[in-house]
């Protein structure tokens, strides 16, 4: 994959998918990393008793993976300049090795004459949207 350019892009470009598998392993090695120790993410019996589906990937986690889309796209963490997303419905982590499967995609959604390239991200799991009004901003070079 080439670096993309402003003259290289147009609306309607579409991203190459990313599909992440999320398992209970990885809900444990991102609450170390990140801190977030927050029962729902680990203890089925709480996260049932909270009225969630069973326990749930951290949004922030989701939220990640879903960006690396972008990144990847523009081989350029720091040219994402905004990135904005809005949870819609949570991410079930059975208590198994095979995990689950979210497949993140995006959409250059424009051109601004500013030099920055909109991208509307997508976060699909169980064929329902995760994500909605996920998107980036990233400015490429001309």
């Amino acid at each position: 994959m080439t670096t993309p350019t402003l003259s290289s892009v147009a609306v309607g470009d579409l991203l190459p998918e990313v599909a992440v598998t999320f398992t209970r392993a990885d809900l444990v090695r991102y609450a170390g990393a990140s801190g977030d120790f927050n029962i729902i993410h680990w203890n089925e019996r709480t996260a049932l008793a909270v009225g969630l589906p069973g326990v749930i990937a951290h949004g922030m986690l989701t939220m990640g993976q879903a960006i690396n889309v972008v990144t990847r796209w523009c081989a350029d963490p720091t040219a994402v300049v905004d990135y904005q997303v809005r949870f819609t419905r949570p991410v079930v982590v059975p208590d198994n090795d095979e995990g689950v499967v979210v497949t993140f995609g995006g959409k250059v959604s424009a051109i601004n004459e500013d030099g920055t390239i909109k991208v509307d991200i997508s976060a699909v799991f169980e064929d329902k949207t995760v994500l909605a009004r996920s998107s980036a901003l990233v400015r490429v070079s001309a």
